[in-house]
């Protein structure tokens, strides 16, 4: 009888690969989760008794396919266009950041874009180029 005592069998089962594991999942939903909403913050703002909207209204500069410059719709001579936007410039409150939006033919060269974008620098603009967005293939 003594010897049955002796070489009884014991179960255990390891847990250290489960901790890793559980390790590992933590960190993924903690990181999966400041990904989804990092900048959200849930305001109820105070409401106003006067209704005024404050609308910006951007500049637009377009090149067109032939290399004719348009502010706002209107044919601009290339040297005539830091004047025009100048002047578009000088009716907008100071409190307000103007934006010019580019919109440059596809087939033309760089240089028209970047000469347009200097220009944009040198009066301290905020420019943003327009584009068209793909159609998924099979449509």
């Amino acid at each position: 009888m003594n010897l049955s005592r002796r070489h009884r069998l014991t179960s255990h089962v390891e847990t250290g690969a489960m901790n890793d594991i559980m390790f590992f999942l933590m960190l993924f939903f903690l990181i999966a989760s400041t990904l989804v909403n990092p900048n959200v913050i849930k305001l109820l703002l105070p409401n106003a008794k006067s209704s005024k909207q404050v609308m910006k209204q951007p500049i637009t500069v377009s090149v067109d396919a032939a290399g004719t410059y348009y502010v706002n719709k209107k044919p601009v001579n290339p040297t005539a266009i830091e004047s025009e936007l100048v002047a578009l410039v000088g009716n907008v409150p100071s409190t307000e950041q103007p934006t010019v939006v580019l919109r440059v033919d596809n087939s033309l060269n760089v240089q028209k874009l970047v000469d347009i974008l200097e220009i944009g620098n040198r009066l301290k603009l905020k420019m943003v180029m327009a584009t068209q967005a793909q159609q998924a293939a099979g449509k």
